[in-house]
């Protein structure tokens, strides 16, 4: 299955650096994973119908009702940084 060079390897790819004991935990645990999926490959599904979606899709649609407005005040309060009437953002250029 995986070895923890492998996974070192993965890590690497994805810009990670767990340490080596991680790396072991990390190594059987994804082996674990690994035998499962080999177990799940030996059911026979020949019998059963594709299932696309496990959810009923039925569209119900909200009223359609106004909600309050806030104010410029209540909007403003949460900003780390006004000037009393717009958001002061850092400049990006």
């Amino acid at each position: 299955m995986l070895t923890p060079e492998d996974m070192a390897h993965l890590s690497r790819l994805s810009r990670l650096a767990p340490d080596a004991v991680t790396l072991e935990r990390f190594s059987a645990q994804c082996g674990d994973i690994l035998k499962y999926m080999d177990v799940l490959a030996e059911v026979d599904t020949s019998d059963v119908e594709p299932l696309y979606s496990p959810a009923q899709h039925v569209q119900t649609p909200r009223a359609d009702e106004p909600e309050r407005r806030r104010s410029r005040a209540e909007v403003l309060a949460n900003a780390p940084e006004t000037d009393g009437q717009f958001f002061i953002v850092p400049r990006i250029v």
